[in-house]
Order: C-alpha cells, then structure tokens, then sequence
C-alpha cells in the first residue's frame, strides 16, 4: 500500500504560515513509526515536480528533468518506441509585462469544443510531422520525432506563473513555438472562441506541451501508488484555507487507513512531495531499542513538511 501525496507543502510564505497551525494526528502517528528512505532533493525550478518524480519512479519510469514520458506512458500498448508528447490546449494571460497560464481546467473546455479545435489545428501539426489523438477536453496525444529527448515543463510548474521561464528551451523546440504563434491566430477568430466568449468563459488562445519522451523500457507491472488530488487542486488556486480542510480530511480518511493497514501488519509506504523535493518514508522492521527511541526522537508532520 503506497500513498503519494502531491502538494503536501508548499514554498509559499501563506502555505508555510498554515502549516503551523495544521493538525495531522495521522500523519503524525505514521511518521513515529515508519522509516525515512533517502531524499529526493530539488528545488521550486526544475521542469519535473516531486510528485511527478516519485510517480515515475514507483512506476518504473526512469528519466531525466522534463523528460518523463507521460504521454507515452498513457499511450500505452500503441506507445511502441515512438516519441510522444501531451497538448493541452489552455488560455494565456497576456500582461503589459509578462504572459501567464490559467489553469487549463478553470476554463470548463466542452469535449464538442476541444474536438473542432482540434480538427482545426490538426493539419497545421501534421505539416510539421506531428499526429494528434484526442483523449479528453484538456489534453491531446501527440506523436512526432520532435518530442524526442525534448525535456519540457509540468503543467503543475506553468500554472498561474509567467511562461517565459518554462517554455523549451533546445533548438528542436522552435517549430513548437512557431506553431504556438499560428495557432494563437488561427484560435484568435475561431467560432469556438467566438460563442464562448459570448457565454462568457475565457477563449483557448494556445497549448502547452508537456509529458514529453519515449518509453525507454516498459513500465512496471501491477498497480501505482494512491495520488489524491485534493491538496494539488487548493494549492495550484493558492486556496491555503481549502488546502488546510483538504489536508485535514484527507488525514482523516487515507491516512486513518494508511495507519489501520501498519496496525495489520501490511507493508506500507507514504511519500510526501512539496514544490522542492519528496520524502519516502517505509516500513522496516525495527528492533526495541530503535522503537523505543524513535517514539522519544519522533518528528512532528509540521517539521517534515515544512522542509518539502
């Protein structure tokens, strides 16, 4: 039993003024009695969240910053060994200083609109050697050479922040950015746009490419860790009182049963990943004297988050 906790801490000063008053009973008994595994040390700017990492690793995925092949992963059975990439089609925010992304979901993209953008931007993505695939609203399988060893930035990075500083940076990067700009203009007189702008809602003025790479071996058999989503949605709105209640009931829920499962005597894993790194921690087989000075030098949940 494994539970991969995103967003468990977060570098902003509002997320770490909540943690002080954060009361995790379970989490707090789980970490007397589970045993730290080595680190995963990252800071706020690398292109591949700690959660994300964690992921690939308890899935057998191994890859480099930006490059963990998500989407081929998703592909699955047709992935073969062809280069792979997510589109997401997204609004972008243009300020007098910077651009910035909005978050993909908040723009209540209809499956009926997400495909006739996709219909329409399809043959400009062919024309550079690139196949789309629907999958849902927000998000496009693509495949094309391009993606190959192209090392690209989370959507959990861009979000809510300037994209300059994430956009890919490897020359094989500039026919995306060219397409970028077409379809920037081509989205620009849309008839999707046109109605929902009427309705409203916010226009699909671009796409992020994201999950990018080939699948360098078969991913592991057998199922992936529990990945609530819960504190990663409330803290990507920098919602810190939504994600303080979210924390709550989910240490209420999967943590009470992450600690009835050690109470059987089931293996059990609980990683807690925060915008800089993640931290295992495991169950190992302990003598009394290592029991009995852990519940002495135990660690408070506040102080292991607080460093995430």
């Amino acid at each position: 039993m494994h539970l991969l906790i995103p967003f468990a801490s977060g570098s902003a000063p509002a997320c770490q003024q909540a943690l002080r008053s954060l009361a995790l009973p379970h989490l707090d008994r789980l970490l007397a009695r589970l045993t730290p595994a080595a680190a995963d040390a990252g800071d706020d700017y690398t292109l591949s969240p700690p959660h994300e990492r964690a992921l690939a690793r308890a899935l057998g995925l191994v890859a480099g910053d930006g490059q963990i092949p998500w989407a081929a992963w998703q592909a699955g059975a047709d992935a073969g060994d062809q280069a792979w990439a997510w589109i997401t089609p997204c609004h972008w925010r243009v300020g007098t200083e910077q651009i910035s992304m909005g978050d993909p979901e908040a723009l209540q993209l209809q499956e009926a609109e997400s495909q006739a953008l996709l219909a329409a931007m399809q043959p400009f993505f062919e024309e550079d050697g690139v196949a789309l695939a629907y999958r849902q609203p927000t998000r496009w399988l693509a495949r094309g050479e391009v993606f190959r060893g192209l090392p690209t930035a989370s959507l959990d990075r861009v979000m809510g922040r300037p994209i300059d500083l994430w956009m890919p940076k490897l020359p094989q990067a500039r026919a995306l950015r060219r397409l970028q700009n077409e379809m920037q203009m081509l989205l620009y007189t849309h008839a999707v746009n046109d109605a929902r702008e009427q309705r409203g809602l916010l226009p699909v003025n671009s796409f992020w490419v994201s999950g990018t790479g080939a699948l360098q071996q078969p991913p592991r058999p057998g199922p992936g860790p529990t990945v609530p989503q819960s504190l990663a949605q409330a803290a990507l709105r920098e919602d810190w009182a939504a994600w303080t209640q979210a924390w709550q009931q989910l240490d209420a829920t999967q943590g009470a049963a992450l600690l009835a499962a050690l109470d059987r005597g089931e293996a059990v894993t609980l990683t807690l990943c925060g915008e800089r790194s993640a931290q295992a921690f495991e169950t190992v087989a302990r003598g009394l004297w290592q029991r009995i000075s852990s519940h002495f030098g135990r660690t408070s949940a506040r102080t292991v988050l607080e460093a995430l």
